[in-house]
This record gives structure tokens, sequence and C-alpha cells, in this order.
């Protein structure tokens, strides 16, 4: 290891001679305090920016170890750390002046979610900190200037290092309260089980949203009250008591007149699979691990599923117990959606009628008198939610503006009104048996077969080239020796391998484009060790799971450098990424 005078000689060196010669930085560097590793360094001042890293030993940093104890305190002061770091590097970029990216200190930037990302990483038992982030090597037009280069190096990151990674530096009751709630979060998600419930949102939480293009607090919005039928209270480990609505296990309906937060409160609950930072509004709303958003998704592929639980008989004689389709219809794609849910491991389906296809989700008494069921190959949703929930243990939680049939089917009812939700269950059901329910009794099935055995595309793929086209928030990452796979993300719509866009506009539950690219790396690294005609799309998931757990997500990149913008996506979302993606092979 070089020490931080070898990297100030080697700038003054090469002061003023031609951009290439920055690689000859590329190493690491004992500074005071932490280790500087120049991982990878850019090709021209306008290319994708520097990979730099820096490693404080948590003797050093000084961080109790009481704030990353159990992994969801580590993951928030992880999270916590990479936002301070941000906001000291926003303020140090490009006070380093020259050409192109020249002065750019850059890292991830978390929104309202806390996930675990590789820009920062704390070692369990050491403490130890690692934090990615992207530099622009400065440059006058191609020419390197080593002086702006040294104030990088010498003045600003140590500044950003200083202010942002040791625990003096920070607020100490606010590392206290993060590390509190995350463990008050941890002990609800553990509650939703002992109580037989699919989710609680907390009396006080704010769901209403800043904006369309916001996930921040409406300011002044209406607080979330539970009605007193549902409401449950809890004794936090650090928050003392709370109350709020429990919503158990079943089904589930959400009705209410327009713009009164129906939508509102299952968008919170579709993000209630992730921790939320303080001041969020939405810290106590706590959704089941494994919830999954179902919707109509026209036009998506499907390879190879088993869809005879909801659609029998195609006119066509195409087989629906392994169904394929390079461009679904909105009953298709949403039966599609359901049982890849189930394949997945999914306990709770959050179903919005709005984004939903009405001839999956309902045929009513006229419409069954006109076209018998003879004449239908859709076995509706409403005929099958019961059997879900009794056979198979998923519950349903739907939000209902039009259909009153769904009464019939569900344990228990809310009505929103003004964001404040009212049980109505024994009003609903009372007005419900003035209209019976006449539906065709629903066909029998069997279990939906989970054999699938994916081989990968077919395209030799060694290494990886590496980017994002996302509005400038990540740049690309650079190309290796034999590299044959491109990876790019379009924010969170799309994630691209070579020229094969998979679609995942409508996997609502993706936050942050970093969980993306992260599903370009499992896809990617699936094809070439997993996707080998002999493993089910459950086993094959199984294994990248356990590769993510035991901490080796350097082995999935299979590059010398692990990348800083990767954001660790659910196994849902893993799932949602490889069915969708179009050149998946099935035996």
């Amino acid at each position: 290891m070089k020490s931080a005078a070898d990297l100030s000689q080697l700038l003054e060196r090469i002061d003023h001679r031609g951009y290439p010669a920055y690689k000859d930085i590329r190493g690491s560097y004992q500074f005071r305090g932490y280790m500087l590793s120049i991982d990878h360094v850019q090709g021209d001042p306008f290319a994708a920016p520097s990979k730099v890293s820096v490693s404080v030993q948590g003797r050093v940093s000084g961080f109790p170890k009481a704030l990353y104890e159990n992994p969801a305190r580590r993951i928030a002061l992880q999270d916590e750390l990479l936002r301070q770091f941000g906001y000291q590097a926003e303020k140090a970029a490009f006070k380093a002046k020259g050409s192109g990216k020249s002065g750019l200190i850059s890292v991830s930037r978390p929104g309202q979610e806390i996930l675990e990302r590789s820009g920062c990483e704390i070692h369990p038992a050491t403490g130890d900190i690692l934090l990615r982030m992207e530099v622009g090597l400065p440059a006058n037009g191609r020419t390197i200037n080593g002086r702006e280069a040294i104030k990088i190096f010498f003045e600003l990151i140590p500044a950003c290092v200083q202010k942002a990674l040791y625990y003096q530096s920070l607020d100490s009751a606010r590392l206290d309260k993060i590390a509190e709630l995350a463990d008050d979060q941890s002990y609800i998600r553990r509650m939703l089980s002992e109580k037989d419930l699919c989710a609680f949102v907390a009396d006080g939480a704010v769901l209403p949203r800043e904006s369309g293009i916001s996930q921040k607090p409406m300011k002044g919005a209406v607080a979330f009250k539970a009605p007193e039928s549902l409401a449950i209270r809890m004794n936090l480990p650090y928050g003392g008591e709370i109350r709020g609505m429990g919503i158990p296990k079943g089904v589930t309906l959400i009705v209410g007149g327009g713009y009164h937060g129906k939508s509102t409160l299952l968008e919170a609950l579709e993000r209630g699979v992730y921790n939320h930072i303080i001041g969020d509004g939405r810290e106590y709303v706590i959704t089941d691990h494994t919830a999954v958003k179902i919707r109509a998704e026209d036009g998506r592929s499907i390879r190879s599923v088993d869809i005879s639980m909801f659609i029998n008989g195609l006119p066509n004689g195409k087989d629906t117990k392994h169904f394929d389709t390079e461009d679904a219809s909105g009953s298709t794609s949403q039966a599609a959606n359901v049982i890849e849910a189930m394949e997945a491991g999914s306990k709770v389906l959050l179903i919005d009628e709005d984004t939903s296809a009405t001839n999956f989700m309902i045929r009513d008494e006229l419409m069954q008198s006109v076209v018998s069921r003879d004449s239908e190959p859709i076995t509706p949703y409403i005929d099958r939610l019961r059997e879900l929930y009794e056979i198979y243990g998923i519950s349903s939680i739907i939000v209902a503006g039009s259909s009153g049939s769904y009464f019939h089917k569900a344990d228990h009812i809310l009505q929103m009104r003004q964001y404040v939700p009212d049980e109505i269950t024994d009003f609903a059901k009372s007005k419900a048996a003035e209209f019976p329910l006449t539906l065709e009794k629903a066909p029998a099935c069997e279990a939906p077969s989970f054999d699938r055995k994916p081989r990968g595309s077919g395209e030799k793929t060694v290494g990886f080239k590496s980017g994002s086209s996302d509005g400038g928030r990540h740049g690309k990452f650079p190309e290796r020796p034999g590299d044959r796979t491109k990876i790019k993300v379009f924010g969170k719509d799309s994630v691209q391998l070579n020229r094969e866009t998979i679609d995942m506009r409508y996997v609502e539950q993706l936050v942050d484009s970093e969980q993306l690219m992260a599903l370009g790396y499992l896809l990617n690294y699936a094809q070439k060790h997993y996707m080998n005609g002999q493993r089910t799309m459950v086993q094959i998931v199984e294994e990248l799971i356990h590769v993510l757990e035991s901490g080796n997500l350097k082995a999935v990149c299979e590059g010398s450098y692990l990348p800083a913008g990767l954001a660790m996506p659910r196994k849902q979302e893993i799932f949602a990424c490889f069915n969708r993606y179009r050149k998946l092979n099935i035996r």
C-alpha cells in the first residue's frame, strides 16, 4: 500500500501530461485516519467518472457497536452515513475546476426508503466503513490539471470524510433515534406474523405525498387515524405504546368516493415493504415483506406460466398451463402476475381496480346471462380470491370504486372518508344481502405448477460493461477486457442487457433506479451460472438470494471492483425482472 505522499507526488509528476497518464494513480493510499482507493480511472474528462472508495476502520470512526449490532440497525446507519456524505459531497462538488466532469464528487442519493446499497457498507463485526463514490478527475481540455486533483484528494474528500464518517462529527442523538426506529420497525414486522396481520398503519401517519413526482410528505395533510374496530396497540421497544390500524389476513376491501384516499392508502401499503426514514410520515406503515402489487400489464411477455387457475379454453387452443405470449392482454397479464407472485412466495396481493383488467376482476350477472361460462375462458379474480386465501394462505387487499360484488367476498370493508378510514363491514354486508351474488360457480382447478426451468438467452456473456441513462444520476461504468454484456438502466422504467430492454414500468414496488441496476447484474449472472435448464425458477432465485445474503455481491458483478450504484431488490422484484426478460428460454 502506498502513502498519501506518494499520491501527491504522482499527481505532481503527471501534471500537464495527457489525460491517459491518470492511469498511473490507480491503487490504494493510506491517509490519516482512512485509506483511499482509486479503483478505476476514467478515460477522459468527458467519460463516466472515476471510481473511488474510502475505507475507515471501526476503531477509528468510533461508532458504537450498538448502532450496527443487528442488520436493521446496520442498514439504517449505512443509509444515514451515505446521506451525510452526499450532503457534504454536494457542497464540495466542482470546487475543483476543469473540463467535462472535472471536480465531480458524487455518491448514491437515497430517497425516502431505507435500502441496502453498495454505496456504503459497514462490517457487522468490526464496524469498518467502506464508502464508494464517483470522482471527476480534473483536466484542462484533455490535459491533466494535477493541482486541482490534489485539491480534490487532499482538501475536499478529506473534509467530507471527516464530517460524515466519524462518530464525533455527527449528531449522536439523531443516530440513536435512527437505530431505535430501525428496531421499532423490525418489532412491528415481527408482530404482523404473531397477530395474523397483513399490514399496520399507525395513527398520525402522513400518507399523502407532496406531488406526483415527489415522495416527500404533503404539508398539512390529514393524519391517519385507525377505526376503533380495527385498532390495535403495540408496545414498541423504544417508541412506547403505539396505536394504529391492523389489516387482518384474509380479504380486505377499500372503498370510498373519488379523491378520498383509497389509492393513497394502497400506495402507502405498497411501499410499506420497506422501512422509511425519520420524518417521512410513513415510518410506522409496515406491510408484510412479501406483498406484491398486482395489475394489468398489456403487451408484456409471458414465458411458460401456468395461468389455468384463471384462463382456460382459449379459442385458439393455446395451452394455458404453459402459457407463452409476446403480447399479453390485460387479463392474461394480470393472471400471470398473480401466478408469478405465488411462485415468488408472496402472501399478500395488493390490487387497485383502476389499474386492473375489468374482465379479470368481475363478470356481472347480466354479462353472464348473455355470454355463458362455456363461451368465456376467463375465471375472474372474484371467483378465486377466497380459494387463494383458504387454500394457499394468500390475502388480498383490494381498492374498489365501482363493483359492489366484492362486498360478498370480503372479510373486512374499509370506507375512506377524507383520508380517514371507517370500517363498514356490517353495513356493507347488510346492503349486499339485498343484492344476492348470482355468479356462476367457478370451475375446479389444480394448484399451479412452478416447474419452469429456464435457460439463458444463448448469447455469449463474459464480464460486464455497465452504465446508466437516468438523467445523469449515475455515470457509465467502464468496459473491462473481455466484456460482452452491457447493462444499462433508464430511471425506474427499464433495464437493458445489450440491446434487450426489460420493461419494468409496471413493477410498482421498485423505488430506486439502483435496484434496476442490481437486477441487471443478477439476471446476467443467473444466465451464466444457473439457467442451464436443470434448475427451476424458484431454485435459481433462491441461489441468488443465498449469494446476496452471504454478502458476496461482488461475485455477482464479477468485476475487479463493486460498482457504487447498486441497491438491493426484494426476491419478488428479482422474479419480476426475470419474468419480463423476452429472451428467457423455458424448457
